[in-house]
C-alpha cells in the first residue's frame, strides 16, 4: 500500500472551487463572484502542483529535488502515473490561464480565465481522485 499523504486541503479547495462554479453559473453577470472563480482558481492551481510535489516525493519514489522539476517534468512525470485526465497541451493552457490573473482588471481578460475554470475543475477533481485511490490501494 502506498504512504498515505494528507489530501484533506486539497480536497477542501476543489469542493470550494466547485461551489463558487456553481454560484458564477447561476449569476454570471456577478464580477464579484467572477473575481471570486478566479481567485479560487489560483489557489486551486498552486495546490496541484504542491500536492503532486508530495505525492512524488512520498509514495511514487522519485528521486532527486522534485520542487527543481520544471512545469514539464511535473506535468509528463503525473501523466506517466496516470493521474491526470489530459495532457501537457491542456496544462500548458491552463498555466497560461493562472499567468493571465494578475491582469483580470482587464473584462476580456477575466471573461477568457474564467472561462476555462470548468474543465480545470474537471481536471483537479480527477487528480484528487485518483491519489485517493492510490491510498485506498
Amino acid at each position: 500500500m502506498i504512504e498515505t499523504i494528507n489530501l484533506s486541503v486539497f480536497e477542501k479547495t476543489v469542493k470550494n472551487l466547485d461551489e463558487i462554479i456553481v454560484r458564477y453559473r447561476s449569476n454570471t453577470d456577478d464580477d464579484m463572484i467572477r473575481d471570486s472563480v478566479i481567485h479560487r482558481f489560483k489557489i486551486t492551481y498552486y495546490l496541484v502542483f504542491k500536492t503532486l510535489g508530495k505525492y512524488f516525493r512520498q509514495c511514487a519514489f522519485i528521486v532527486g529535488d522534485i520542487y527543481q522539476m520544471s512545469f514539464n517534468e511535473m506535468i509528463r512525470t503525473a501523466n506517466q502515473y496516470d493521474l491526470l485526465k489530459s495532457n501537457l497541451e491542456t496544462w500548458t493552457e491552463f498555466r497560461e490561464m493562472r499567468n493571465l490573473t494578475s491582469h483580470t482588471y482587464d473584462e476580456n481578460i477575466a471573461n477568457k480565465v474564467v472561462s476555462i475554470v470548468p474543465d480545470f475543475y474537471e481536471e483537479v477533481s480527477f487528480l484528487l481522485q485518483k491519489l485517493k485511490d492510490t491510498q485506498n490501494g
